[in-house]
């Protein structure tokens, strides 16, 4: 008999076959993306709000199931499920309740009658669910409890395996992702918040991104003049890649791994090596414009400038969260890094750049916390009856990023350094212009502890396996389009195709391959605004044909 632990995240899902009895995985496997459109999850909500959450639970359903088939279990075997993410990917898998999510006053929730949604743990049979979608006969799923209807089962995860609830010093635990969760805890109180940091901190949005997966480039490391790749293998281990001079692109000494792209991590320990030697003085300036790390593989100004948002969002929230707290920077004990940006990255080289404090006195790196809490549930019920009382007792309060004034004015210094070439002189100036405390200088000794060597330090015995084909196709029909290409070449993920069809145009893509609301870099692009986002249709395909749900608007 067999479980899976799922984790639903932001930029993809991940799942581990276990055997029940052996309590061992068997096997792993992976998403390169979210299926619905978007690089954070204000994106997923609002596409779901549009087409309809019928819609989008099916597109989420379908790429479950396709998780699960890549599994190669029989689904007769497979006993329970259990499910960890953000209330938002919960909620979206669950077909439940998600206007309380995309509307946060209270008087809207009321108007629309979603005050106080419950979002406590539930087990329910899987057929209940994923009727005609797939035959899981004999599966239960469980879904872990909210805190609040902001803080999800993936926050209370990253709060659980580290050992930060057990902290009596000020220390924050930051989950290194699309979304970014993160808390910080003072004395017996906890302020959770979130960092809208958007795909580029996991490697998506840049010209040559991708996941945590093999063949990503994960790390670098000058050797000389020349630079080491570091490369993820099939086992999810960084493994020495090629040596190559990053402004010529020619190779010294291939490696023993090919790399094909390149994560987020990958993307920090580019610009922490390219500030350190001097290659690239003020961001977002590279030697003539970019940096060449293989065949076909370059980082350019742009990526640093879209890396430099998520980085520069991630610090602002953790200052924020200090400065809300009350706490003098100096006080900050303890980091914790958890995700699998979290975990890959190199805690020196985040430091330096600083998507991690770099005036606290540890680090400790943790790998994903959000499956590996639903694997405990899995293997121990009892587990998940911990995680209730513990949710229950947990007094966190929780900060809107968007509603702060603090955020916005640390976020506004962060914006003008990563993307407008502003010095860190003015960073600081405009930093005392907006009433707040002087940064710390490093910690220079400070103890850096990781825990983990990859974000899921248990695979199987076979290497994971990579679904990449999740998402459906949209489209929209473009009036009086004249064949121009400019929304193609805007396209950041190179997602689009124009066809034509019946003497009409019409602009298509992937779900899974298209940012989303957050980018439409390709309305921005067409010279005759001929692509209308409001008019987009679903095609149907797979089980939405099934379910008859064939069309929306977007």
């Amino acid at each position: 008999m067999y479980g899976i632990a799922l984790d639903l995240g932001t930029s993809g899902f991940r799942a581990q076959l276990i055997d029940l009895e052996t309590k061992k995985v068997v096997r792993t496997a992976m998403t390169m993306r979210h299926p619905l459109p978007g690089g954070n999850v204000i994106d997923h909500l609002d596409f779901a709000l549009e087409v309809g959450e019928d819609i989008a639970n099916s597109i989420i359903l379908d790429a479950v199931k396709k998780v699960i088939e890549t599994l190669d279990v029989d689904p007769v075997s497979i006993q329970k499920l259990v499910v960890c993410g953000n209330p938002i990917q919960l909620s979206l898998f669950q077909n439940s309740e998600i206007r309380d999510l995309a509307f946060a006053g209270k008087n809207m929730q009321k108007r629309l009658g979603v005050e106080n949604v419950d979002r406590s743990a539930r087990v329910f049979p899987a057929s209940e669910l994923f009727k005609d979608v797939l035959d899981l006969p004999n599966c239960e799923i469980t879904v872990p409890p909210a805190i609040a209807h902001e803080i999800g089962a993936d926050a209370l995860a990253m709060m659980i395996e580290t050992d930060f609830l057990n902290q009596k010093e000020v220390s924050i635990v930051t989950d290194y992702g699309t979304n970014a969760e993160m808390a910080i805890k003072v004395g017996d109180r906890i302020i959770t918040g979130s960092a809208a940091a958007g795909p580029a901190i996991e490697g998506q949005g840049i010209s040559c991104g991708m996941i945590a997966s093999p063949g990503a480039i994960s790390d670098v490391n000058p050797e000389g003049e020349y630079w080491r790749l570091t490369v993820l293998n099939e086992k999810m281990d960084g493994r020495p890649g090629a040596l190559i001079n990053p402004v010529t692109g020619e190779t010294v000494e291939n490696g023993e791994i090919e790399a094909v792209g390149i994560t987020g991590t990958g993307v920090i320990a580019v610009i922490a090596v390219s500030m350190e030697t001097g290659l690239m003085e003020q961001p977002p300036r590279l030697p003539n414009g970019r940096l060449i790390l293989g065949n076909g593989i370059e980082i350019t100004d742009g990526d640093i400038a879209e890396a430099g948002k998520a980085i520069g969002a991630i610090r602002a929230s953790q200052l924020t969260l200090l400065l809300e707290a009350g706490v003098p920077f100096e006080k900050l004990e303890n980091v914790y890094m958890s995700g699998a940006s979290g975990t890959y990255v190199d805690s020196r080289k985040a430091r330096k750049i600083g998507s991690c404090p770099d005036f606290s006195r540890k680090t400790v790196q943790f790998g994903n916390t959000s499956i590996a809490l639903a694997r405990e549930i899995l293997l121990d019920e009892s587990r998940l009856e911990e995680v209730i009382a513990l949710a229950g007792t947990i007094k966190a309060d929780h900060l809107m990023m968007a509603t702060s004034e603090t955020f916005k004015n640390i976020y506004t210094c962060e914006l003008s350094y990563w993307t407008e070439g502003m010095s860190m002189k003015l960073y600081k100036k405009f930093f005392k212009m907006y009433k707040c405390p002087p940064l710390p200088e490093p910690v220079e000794n400070a103890v850096m502890e990781k825990r983990v060597v990859k974000d899921i330090e248990e695979t199987g015995n076979v290497p994971v396996e990579i679904v990449e084909d999740v998402g459906i196709t949209i489209e929209v029909r473009v009036e009086g389009c004249i064949q121009c290409g400019r929304c193609n070449e805007e396209c950041p993920e190179n997602a689009l195709v124009t066809i034509e069809r019946n003497g009409s145009f019409f602009a298509s893509c992937r779900t899974q391959d298209c940012l989303g609301t957050s980018c439409r870099r390709c309305v921005r692009a067409c010279p005759i605004k001929a692509i209308d986002f409001k008019n987009i249709a679903i095609q149907p395909t797979n089980e939405l044909q099934k379910s008859g749900m064939t069309s929306g608007i977007y």
